[in-house]
């Protein structure tokens, strides 16, 4: 597509789209809701920003024969230029989050999601063991360090990389000068996922918290699990004087332990091979075929398993329903652990509603906890 034309659409394009309400993201935190319920084809709807008249119906840019989304956003005209293509704004009014504290004593999972430069969006999770010190502390800091490596840094999987190092090692000096000595066997997975100019998009983590795209209405998943059922996890763990254990349930522990080979924190274990240097990917945005990013922790992964929760969203009416809905479906599925989802919709929000559910009948009911 010409510059002429993506200019063009951005005049013009606007005045044929309806202005919508704002959506405010509804934030769960240690509670509970009744059962959330997604809208079929034969129920009832309601209008939002994502539907104004309660349609159905995708309305944004289709006249354009770009996309087909239910969002109302306007389109980055750099970045549409710089890639020959129109991109989406991705707005943060647009995020749905939930978390729920399941049958544990202390909800230990933290979410968050921020602008940290002009074309650059942030979203994390992190889910604590051993306390929730460390995912605290990465709650309040991942931030400041990821913006101190942008400023110096254009590979955004290497700004990632320095920021997870770095952070585990603030954590430990906070930890050595502090009285509170559980400091030292708190830990936390982090799941981070960077958005630049709306179409580049990487994600790191360490731990099991996952990231996943829905591409095509099928999930594309964007981490790998860090834990000593991996070859070349165990083989790290051993060749550093660690040792991996299984536990009554068959579940492989680090020191019969840890259920993760990487982490932040967690510093006793660090000698034995438990890492911080976090696994990352570069994926490019196609927003005509990815409807979302969905970031959840494992009281959500361990029941529910990617194609489902990209199939549960895909038949909600807006991120924030379908974040209740995901959270929901884990606790009837029987899970007992703390349960966090956060969703960014994409350009092809909406687009892949009717893809057809397939449920799973086996659950693992074995307990998640991060220590044995």
């Amino acid at each position: 597509m010409s510059t002429a034309t993506l200019i063009n659409l951005v005049r013009n394009g606007g005045y044929q789209v309806r202005r919508r309400a704002v959506l405010t993201s509804r934030l769960l935190q240690d509670e509970k809701r009744p059962t959330a319920v997604c809208y079929s084809s034969t129920s009832e709807r309601r209008a939002s920003r994502f539907d104004a008249d309660g349609s159905g119906r995708p309305t944004t840019w289709d006249t354009f024969g770009i996309w087909d989304n239910r969002i109302d956003e306007p389109i980055l005209l750099p970045p549409s230029i710089k890639y020959g293509k129109p991109i989406p704004k991705v707005s943060l009014a647009n995020v749905g989050c939930a978390s729920h504290i399941g049958k544990r004593k202390e909800n230990e999972d933290r979410f968050d999601y921020a602008q940290l430069t002009e074309d650059v969006l942030y979203f994390a999770v992190y889910d604590g063991h051993g306390g929730a010190a460390a995912a605290d502390f990465c709650d309040k800091y991942m931030e400041k360090y990821i913006k101190e490596f942008l400023a110096e840094e254009e590979n955004l999987e290497n700004v990632l990389s320095k920021a997870f190092l770095e952070i585990n090692k603030a954590y430990e000096r906070h930890a050595h000068l502090s009285a509170d000595a559980t400091l030292m066997n708190s830990g936390t997975t982090a799941t981070v996922a960077l958005l630049r100019d709306g179409i580049e998009l990487v994600v790191a983590s360490v731990g099991d918290s996952r990231a996943l795209l829905c591409r095509k209405g099928k999930a594309m998943k964007l981490t790998i699990d860090h834990t000593p059922e991996r070859k070349e996890e165990k083989e790290r763990i051993r060749k550093c004087g660690g040792f991996v254990a299984w536990n009554s349930l068959g579940q492989p522990n680090v020191n019969g332990r840890l259920a993760m080979t990487r982490s932040i924190g967690d510093l006793d274990l660090k000698n034995s091979g438990v890492i911080a240097q976090p696994e990352t990917k570069r994926v490019q945005l196609h927003h005509a075929d990815d409807s979302f990013l969905v970031l959840t922790t494992d009281g959500i992964n361990f029941m529910v398993n990617s194609q489902e929760i990209c199939d549960f969203i895909n038949q909600c009416h807006d991120p924030a329903e379908a974040a209740h809905v995901v959270t929901e479906q884990a606790m009837q599925f029987g899970t007992e652990d703390n349960s966090t989802v956060v969703i960014v919709p994409f350009g092809a929000w909406g687009k892949y509603k009717n893809s057809e559910i397939s449920f799973s009948f086996s659950r693992s009911f074995a307990s998640s906890g991060r220590w044995a």
